[in-house]
């Protein structure tokens, strides 16, 4: 969007293997021990087997519906608590909300339009899930919480040019500010890598409005993960985008269609550094709207199963949580239907779909997507899999319900 760890697979660890064995061994069982016969006046009763806990799915509580509301992240403006969003929350089951725009309200005002949605929260809602709070506070002209009690974020331009220490400390003080203010999600850093200085402002998105936070991808990584560890401390979880890279394009995805990279490719350097990130711990991924001539030159990134399941999950073995760029507003997604939107970006591998500019379009992408789950077995699964990681994502972070504020 341009201005104006789901509970994972574990493979047992080799060193609880040996343990295991080890206890085998002192007992006296073996992997075939219940094969054989008992020794003279040795006792006969079996060993008892410990009975494996059960697991719990997360979704299993939630309705079909309920599911696809965690799938989905609705805009509202920062400074009030938008009708339309709160009956999202409320009747359609949205589980996610985007504060957007400029606010100039401060930390107070923005926590008590945050309650307001937490207020809805409850077992006929979402389930008694958990809401995430997300806004774009980047730094420069990409911060959309100002007033007391909020600093001014520098650009990422400016923010690269911090040393280690002074980053740190910013990222914590940052994440403090808005956990203060009842987000718990920021859709950043921006991790794309923009050619050069001289060429930087030959690209809007991203270096027209200076949010790149370096050049060499190494430092852009190292910078990401201060960024994040920073934001962590507060239990803010951040978002690295765009997703496979967006410093390369001529044009805004916000106001132009047709926008393509033709260089970015599977093994480019703005891929790696996504690499690298996975490694550090990344537990959320926006996905790009541009097209990448290289990767899928038929559509957009969030439409792309060759570029969200081919490339980010499969390729680099990413296995958190994918969201989109908008796509409610974004000019270079407006030629398909609200619906398809929705369901495109879902059957390419998204978990989370962000709509934001424009919330008026969510009811039909929650109704598409509920009565395309009921009708399709395949995709009902695909809804599953993406409220999953969102769910697991939330408990990863210890997401709770906050308790509601007393009345009378």
């Amino acid at each position: 969007m341009i201005p104006l760890g789901r509970q994972r697979r574990r493979s047992v660890p080799a060193a609880l293997i040996a343990a295991i064995v080890l206890v085998g061994v002192a007992t006296g069982c073996s992997p075939t021990s219940h094969k054989s016969a008992p020794t003279a006046g040795a006792s006969t009763s079996a060993i008892p087997t410990p009975t494996p806990t059960p697991t719990v799915d997360p979704i299993a509580g939630l309705s079909m519906a309920q599911r696809v509301g965690q799938v989905f992240m609705v805009g509202t403006p920062a400074s009030t608590a938008a009708a339309i969003t709160k009956q999202l929350v409320s009747g359609r089951h949205v589980g996610n909300i985007f504060l957007s725009g400029r606010s100039r309200s401060g930390v107070a005002a923005t926590a008590a339009v945050v309650a307001q949605f937490r207020a809805l929260v409850g077992p006929d809602s979402t389930g008694g899930e958990p809401l995430l709070v997300a806004t774009d506070q980047e730094g420069g002209e990409v911060q959309v919480l100002h007033g007391p009690g909020f600093s001014s974020i520098p650009t990422g331009v400016a923010q690269s040019r911090l040393t280690t220490a002074a980053l740190a400390a910013g990222a914590t003080g940052w994440g403090n500010q808005l956990a203060a203010a009842g987000v718990n999600m920021d859709l950043a850093p921006v991790v794309d890598v923009v050619a050069s200085p001289a060429t930087a402002r030959q690209n809007p998105p991203i270096g027209g409005f200076q949010r790149e936070i370096g050049f060499v991808p190494s430092a852009i990584a190292a910078h990401a993960a201060i960024f994040r560890d920073g934001m962590g401390s507060a239990h803010v979880i951040t978002v690295d985008k765009h997703f496979p890279g967006l410093g390369l394009v001529g044009a805004n995805t916000d106001n132009r269609s047709g926008v393509t990279d033709r260089v970015t490719a599977s093994s480019s350097p703005s891929v790696g550094i996504y690499r690298t990130e996975i490694a550090a711990g990344l537990q959320c991924v926006m996905v790009s709207s541009a097209t990448y001539s290289h990767i899928d030159p038929k559509r957009p990134g969030v439409f792309s199963p060759a570029m969200v399941t081919g490339l980010l999950r499969k390729g680099l073995g990413f296995d958190g949580v994918i969201m989109t760029d908008d796509v409610s507003a974004a000019r270079q997604t407006l030629a398909w239907s609200p619906a398809s939107r929705a369901i495109l970006s879902l059957q390419a591998g998204v978990d989370l779909v962000l709509v934001s500019d424009n919330p008026a379009v969510a009811a039909q992408m929650v109704d598409a997507v509920l009565a395309k789950a009921n009708a399709d077995p395949a995709f009902a699964e695909i809804v599953n899999n993406a409220a999953r990681r969102v769910v697991e994502l939330k408990a990863a972070n210890g997401l709770v319900v906050a308790p509601a504020a007393p009345t009378g």
